[in-house]
Order: C-alpha cells, then sequence, then structure tokens
C-alpha cells in the first residue's frame, strides 16, 4: 500500500532554491527522489515551485523574492492549510522548522520533523515538549541536542549524476557559502594569501557588515575574486573547477551541502574540525580536517596528495540523494508499523 507523504517545505524561498536556500534544496531533493521510489507526495509549498509531486498550497511566492509577502503572516496561513489537511495523509514531513510543532496536538497523523541545525538552546521549548508526538531526524550525529530523543540521524543526499566529475580541477581555491563570519570566508582568504594561490568565492552576503570589513576590501578581480550566488551549470563548474574547496568555519556545522556537492565533483575539501565535518571528511583521502588557519595553509600544500576520483567516490557510496529516500521510507514505514 503506497504511503501518502505531506511534505511541508519552508517559504523562505522557493522550493527548489533558483540560488541559494539549502532547506527548500533538500526538501526538493528528497520529495523527487521518493516519487521516484513510487511514494505519493504532496509538496506544500510556494505556488511558484517546481515538482514532480502534486504540488499544493496557498502561498504565492517566498517572502525573500517577494516583499507582498509577509513572512510570519504566510508562515501561520502554510501551516494552517496543510494540517487541516492532516487527515488526508499518513505522514507529515515537517522541513519548516518548530512552527508546525504547536500543531501536533491537534492531529493524530504522525509527524515527523528534519531539523535543519539545531541553531540554539532558545527553540528548546518547542521541541522538548512535543517529542513524544514529533519524530525528530537529525541531519548529522553531530548535531543532536543532549535533551531531545531522536528516531534517527540521516545525512543528507544529492544526485550525484548532476554533478559532473572534474578529474584535473585548476590551480585556484574555492570558497562557497553565505558571506557570514560563521562560514569563515575571511579565513579562506587568509589562508589563499599566504599560499600565494587565487580564490573564487561564492554565496550570497547575509551580513552586509562583515563582508564589508572582512571581504570586500580584499577583492581584485585577479587574486580574490567575488561572484555572488550561482545555480545550475554554472554552480557545478565552479565546483568542479577548484584544487580545494575552503570550508574554514567558525560555527559547528550542521551538514554542509557544498562539501558533499564539491566531492561530487572531485574537489577536496579542507575544512575545520567543527560540527559534522568529521562525519562527512575522511582525513587523508576526501580532504584533511584542520584546527587553525595554519594548519589550514599546510593542508594547502598537501592537496595534491588526494585522489580527486576517491573525493567523488565517497559521495556515490555514502551521500547519493537515493540513499537518503531510502532511509526516510523506512522511517515511515517504521512509525506506520509497516
Amino acid at each position: 500500500m503506497t504511503i501518502r507523504v505531506a511534505m511541508l517545505a519552508p517559504i523562505a524561498w522557493r522550493t527548489p532554491p533558483r540560488h541559494y536556500g539549502p532547506w527548500e534544496l533538500v526538501t526538493s531533493l528528497l520529495t523527487e527522489a521518493l516519487v521516484a521510489l513510487g511514494v505519493d507526495v504532496t509538496l506544500f509549498a510556494t505556488l511558484d515551485s517546481v515538482t514532480t509531486a502534486k504540488l499544493d498550497g496557498v502561498v504565492p511566492a517566498s517572502y525573500n523574492e517577494d516583499p507582498g509577502v509577509d513572512a510570519k503572516v504566510w508562515e501561520y496561513r502554510h501551516l494552517s492549510y496543510v494540517f487541516e489537511r492532516a487527515d488526508q495523509f499518513d505522514i507529515i514531513h515537517n522541513q519548516a522548522d518548530f512552527p508546525a510543532h504547536a500543531f501536533a496536538p491537534l492531529v493524530t497523523t504522525p509527524l515527523v520533523t528534519t531539523i535543519h541545525g539545531f541553531g540554539s538552546d532558545r527553540i528548546l521549548p518547542m521541541y522538548e515538549p512535543y517529542q513524544d508526538s514529533v519524530q525528530y531526524v537529525a541531519i548529522s550525529d553531530a548535531d543532536r541536542h543532549p535533551r531531545l530523543r531522536y528516531a534517527t540521524t540521516i545525512h543528507h543526499g544529492i544526485p550525484v549524476d548532476d554533478f559532473a566529475f572534474d578529474a584535473n580541477g585548476s590551480d585556484d581555491l574555492l570558497f562557497f557559502g553565505r558571506m557570514h563570519p560563521d562560514k569563515g570566508a575571511a579565513e579562506a582568504i587568509a589562508a589563499t594569501r599566504a599560499s600565494g594561490r587565487a580564490l573564487d568565492l561564492y554565496g550570497i552576503v547575509q551580513d552586509q557588515g562583515y563582508f564589508d570589513r572582512e571581504v570586500a576590501p580584499h577583492i581584485d578581480g585577479t587574486r580574490i575574486r567575488y561572484h555572488g550566488a550561482v545555480g545550475g551549470e554554472a554552480r557545478v563548474r565552479a565546483l568542479g573547477q577548484a584544487r580545494a574547496l575552503l570550508h574554514l568555519i567558525n560555527f559547528d556545522e550542521p551538514f554542509g551541502l557544498s562539501v558533499i556537492e564539491a566531492m561530487a565533483c572531485g574537489t577536496p575539501v579542507i575544512a575545520m574540525r567543527r560540527g559534522s565535518m568529521s562525519e562527512l571528511i575522511e582525513h587523508g583521502v576526501n580532504g584533511f580536517l584542520v584546527d587553525s588557519i595554519d594548519e589550514a595553509i599546510a593542508a594547502i600544500d598537501r592537496i595534491g596528495e588526494i585522489d580527486r576520483a576517491a573525493c567523488r567516490r565517497t559521495v556515490v557510496e555514502r551521500f547519493s540523494v537515493e540513499r537518503m529516500a531510502e532511509e526516510y521510507l523506512a522511517l515511515y514505514r517504521r512509525i506506520l508499523g509497516r
């Protein structure tokens, strides 16, 4: 018997996003992979979203793209619309953070929440009281909160065939992420300059003050180049045409999609040993784990030791979208007693 799933997407961006929107991207990838497995999925997302599932909802567009969409107003409308239809589904899969938990006691349909990064203890009041009625999924073991019970950990997956393998890369380094202190663009610039190489930076500006102080003064268009957000084939080329991805983060990264996307293209990763990085990176196999800028500079000099084919093999074996979908489907079946 087919499982009927209501996939609840965030409304910050379209699903899938045009450029940036990691939660919406994962929601889209999982939705499409579940449909391919024969699951009956209805995607509740912004009405300009694109999917092979059934698309339903009331929100005309994302609040980051349409100034007429008030985030708080439309988020409540979005959630109410979904939960009003709860009895039409076997599972509601929430990808849109804690506000959905307020509706969980009002319905009998099981609710699964993928926690896309547990940002602060301040959100515990919307998680801890609901853990008997909501099944929590962590995206890495590192991101599990000690006061919560989890149904399982499921790492993200990507459609590996969409990421062309580049056996050669280039001599230049790569930064891929938000322009925000957490993501370490300034550290990537410092390591690159010390190594004597060039750096290409991609990503939205999330903290304008940080960008203006720590990033913009170094952009010269020759050694340090900033390209903004990028999607589609240009994104894949950027990920593959690099000597290494520098992921010198200043926070405990819950997962890191750009890390596995780069590796799928054959690009090894040099990352700070924080958060989930030790779950994604095998030191000396698909990149290097470091604890300082000096260690990152030394790793840049050693990056030629890494086999680019081994980087892609990591993703094929451990981080495919098919594996992710199978693990979620197994969880649905366990919850439903099937």
